[in-house]
């Protein structure tokens, strides 16, 4: 992999980006991409975003027709809400925002949280989830539901037709919500990615096997398998999503094969080949095809087969023109500007916000932290092994623009944990930092003097918020598991000392006991008893930040 620095990948990659086009401009603070031209007046304006290492999706897709704005986060790391808010104020021309977000728990967390700034704006907007993937789809209706994959990009190119021929919020809302209910996905992998820094895939894949049903951020996916036929492999794609669908002979769809980043155009062309015949055979007819890599897991080799079932006015939208640079047949007209090195969002400036200077919470908050940095490779290896492996990384964008010297000796309490709250929800992505952000808000907003009863009552209600928010509860294998007994922990003591002491035994346990859970929640939850034996990262972290509490007090 072409690499300056893993730090510096996806600047260095947007800069690329930028000067390469006429019509895409870079918002470095707190990072963000739009058109350069202005939306008329009036017009809904799309937004849309996620984890980087999906190019083209969603950046080369900015342009008239498609999106007005892109929010990208670090590789397979949902953008943070203050992008997201920013971006959305930033493309509003009038009509409303409309956020097209793929069914990840940290996308749908950081644009929810977005949503209810802009409503504090006075700005409408709506949203579209988008869902296909049936690979995670489960009879029960439990945990997070079909993740959000190729689709994502039919959906864009559907709502941006309607955008531009002057639709309401609503109505372009209305029709993208259509499009997605109609939408499922598969994919299969021959190799797993390797992340930008990475000596190690994503996932083990033995030679000689191929993975059926993995996701689009490096995750392992749902059943292993001997190598086989690419007739084999179409087959076992495609007939999920036939009966996801329900999809009856004569009916229309578009068929979309992509590419995850590895593969070359023989190969998809080869499997279109096997799907038109596939689909033949079923009496499907297929309206229109795409082929091509726009939806990709950085360098993974493989595939994924998306169906769309569509009417008339569906179709109309699909062959509308757009300019946006990564569409099929839409070249750049001129070249870009070609920008400095930088990367994005500010680094957060600790300032006094009032409160007690306190050493305990200085010394507490501070000797967490750096231990969160120093085992950044140990979180990143647990979660590689039961998620996707972003959440050391995310662990690292946060904390790393913590002064923590000043935290140790300057700073109350209160200042302390609003620069922690503030440093995930600006700089993390992803699921873990909407929810660590959450978490330490409510210790900012809670906290008054630092004694039993202001911890317990700001652990308290920083659990309530994360269970609303994300509705994860204790055996889910989540942080939760390792919050809920520390804070009745907390609840039930009478001392200080001792019920941080309790507080840091109890999370430890809560910790531990997501080595033996299936998960529900999170992208641990795609998995399933792959994830078995693997302690969630993110309880581990919240057992290291009591064990932090006790050892300082």
């Amino acid at each position: 992999m072409f690499v300056n620095s893993p730090s510096t990948f996806v600047a260095d990659a947007l800069r690329g980006l930028v000067a390469s086009t006429g019509d895409i401009a870079w918002h470095s603070d707190p990072g963000f991409l739009t058109r350069r031209e202005p939306l008329p007046a009036g017009q809904v304006a799309l937004l849309s975003g996620g984890g980087s290492g999906h190019e083209p999706m969603h950046a080369g897709l900015i342009g008239a027709g498609m999106l007005a704005g892109v929010c990208p986060g670090l590789v397979f790391t949902s953008p943070n809400a203050l992008q997201v808010h920013e971006a959305s104020k930033a493309v509003h021309a009038g009509g409303g925002v409309l956020h097209i977000v793929k069914n990840y728990t940290g996308d749908v967390m950081n644009f929810r949280i977005a949503r209810e700034l802009l409503r504090e704006n006075g700005i409408e907007s709506d949203v579209v989830f988008v869902d296909d993937d049936v690979a995670t789809e489960r009879a029960d209706g439990d945990g997070p539901g079909r993740r959000g994959t190729a689709a994502t990009v039919v959906v864009e190119k559907i709502c941006g037709a309607a955008a531009e021929r002057g639709d309401s919020l609503q109505a372009v809302a209305s029709v993208g919500r259509r499009v997605a209910a109609n939408s499922r996905s598969m994919a299969v992998a021959l190799r797993p990615c390797v992340l930008p820094g990475s000596d190690e895939p994503s996932f083990d894949l033995p030679d000689g096997e191929i993975e059926l049903g993995i996701g689009i951020h490096g995750e392992r996916g749902t059943q292993r398998v001997p190598v086989m036929p690419a007739q084999e492999i179409v087959a076992a794609l495609t007939q999920p999503i036939l009966d996801s669908l329900e999809l009856e002979r004569g009916e229309r769809v578009i068929a979309f094969v992509n590419g995850l980043g590895a593969t070359h155009p023989m190969e998809l062309q080869l499997l279109y080949g096997e799907l038109a015949e596939y689909l033949s055979d079923k009496g499907i007819d297929i309206a229109r095809p795409l082929v091509g890599s726009l939806v990709t897991a950085l360098n993974m080799a493989g595939a994924s087969i998306t169906l769309v079932r569509v009417d008339d006015e569906i179709l109309e939208l699909w062959d509308a023109p757009t300019d946006a640079p990564a569409w099929p047949n839409n070249a750049a007209t001129s070249g870009g500007v070609l920008g400095e090195r930088e990367g994005f969002g500010p680094a957060y400036v600790l300032s006094e916000t009032g409160g007690d200077r306190s050493t305990f919470v200085s010394e507490w908050v501070a000797n967490w932290a750096q231990r969160v940095l120093d085992e950044e490779p140990s979180l990143t290896e647990l979660d590689r092994r039961a998620g996707d492996g972003d959440f050391g990384t995310n662990m690292v964008s946060a904390l790393s623009q913590l002064d923590l010297p000043s935290v140790r000796e300057r700073y109350s309490g209160r200042t302390v944990f609003e620069a922690v709250s503030e440093a995930y929800l600006g700089h993390a992505g992803g699921t873990s930092g909407a929810l660590f952000g959450i978490w330490f808000r409510q210790f900012y907003l809670s906290l008054g003097p630092v004694d039993l009863a202001s911890i317990a009552r700001a652990a308290r209600q920083g659990l309530d918020s994360i269970t609303e928010l994300g509705g994860a509860h204790v055996g889910d294998k989540t942080m939760v598991d390792a919050i809920s007994p520390a804070v009745d922990a907390l609840e039930a003591a009478t001392d200080l000392a001792d019920g941080l002491r309790a507080a840091a035994d109890a999370a430890a346990a809560g910790a531990e006991s997501t080595k033996e859970i299936t998960a529900n929640r999170g992208r641990a939850s795609y998995v399933g008893d792959a994830a078995r034996g693997v302690v969630d990262p993110g309880a581990l972290v919240i057992a290291w930040f009591f064990e932090a509490a006790s050892a300082a007090q």
